[in-house]
């Protein structure tokens, strides 16, 4: 509940201040806890849209020139024949930074959990691609694709070039749609804290409309009587949001350390940095600024309606 302690103008000239004429504790009422609700869901969600925002920029960054060259061809020998001729020429291609076949070794490793093999099987007749990787000194733009099967095109026909960032090209849009979740989720939030001010400052108008009444005839102005409800309003929502930044904090950090042991490179992509942890801080400073304005400008317009 707001307490109203105000300073007024008495009708002889005399100023009172300081005159607390509803005894009531600033933090006796839910608005805190409500408050602190809602910022600790603005917290994490805000916090996952980061990480998300993180990981989809390590990830695009780490394949923006990666190219994969696969040889398909049945025959082993003509397999090989065409990866090692595809190899010379792209290495003589201008714009190339590194390129390099993946061992037969690491490709059997890769398909051992998918075809059931154990390790020391021979898995050289069977149909399986050969892989070159390919690092470009810029990104891999369709363009300079063309021109790479076009170069490769003579010697290796069975070679299919694509960028490696286009495989995960259904994650990012996935990763995008979490993020305007995420902003959906926020905004829904503001919109809720927004509602409870409002309702808890009527409510507050309401109880305490007589006493209001005798303000306004001892001198007392609109302006007056809304800062007294905008500071209690101030020292709930202040609260509140060091308690939801704790909160959400702390759920954060304990979804880092579950996903911290994937090791993957989105997963370790995704961790927030001391820039993002700055913005999440500033969240209950937002919360508060809006629970202010809403309880200021809510008991004005309440005001002019009472009297």
């Amino acid at each position: 509940m707001i307490g109203l302690r105000l300073s007024f103008s008495l009708p002889d000239g005399r100023r009172r201040s300081d005159t607390r004429l509803l005894p009531e504790g600033s933090l006796s009422g839910p608005m805190p806890w409500v408050i602190a609700i809602m910022i600790a869901l603005t917290v994490v969600a805000a916090g996952s849209g980061l990480a998300l925002r993180n990981a989809a920029r390590a990830a695009s960054a780490d394949l923006e020139g990666g190219v994969t060259v696969q040889i398909v061809s049945a025959a082993p020998a003509e397999r090989n024949r065409q990866a090692e001729a595809a190899i010379a020429a792209l290495r003589r291609a201008p714009g190339v930074a590194s390129v390099s076949r993946v061992s037969q070794g690491d490709l059997e490793t890769l398909l051992e959990p998918w075809l059931g093999t154990r390790p020391g099987d021979d898995l050289e007749a069977l149909p399986i691609p050969a892989l070159i990787d390919l690092r470009l000194a810029a990104p891999a733009s369709p363009a300079r694709l063309a021109a790479l099967r076009a170069r490769i095109a003579a010697v290796a026909p069975a070679a299919r070039v694509d960028a490696q960032s286009a495989w995960l090209a259904p994650v990012f849009g996935a990763i995008g749609a979490l993020q305007l979740l995420a902003a959906g989720l926020i905004a829904l939030l503001a919109f809720a804290t927004v509602a409870s001010v409002l309702l808890a400052s009527r409510n507050a108008l309401g109880s305490h409309r007589e006493t209001i009444e005798i303000v306004h005839m001892l001198g007392g102005t609109d302006r007056q009587i809304a800062r007294v409800f905008q500071r209690g309003m101030a020292v709930d929502a202040a609260v509140g949001g060091i308690a939801g930044l704790l909160f959400g904090g702390a759920a954060l950090l304990a979804l880092g350390r579950a996903f911290a042991p994937l090791g993957s490179g989105l997963a370790s992509g995704a961790m927030l940095g001391w820039s993002d942890w700055l913005a999440l801080a500033a969240i209950p400073l937002a919360g508060v600024a809006l629970a202010v304005v809403t309880a200021r400008l809510t008991v004005l317009a309440a005001l002019r309606e009472m009297l």
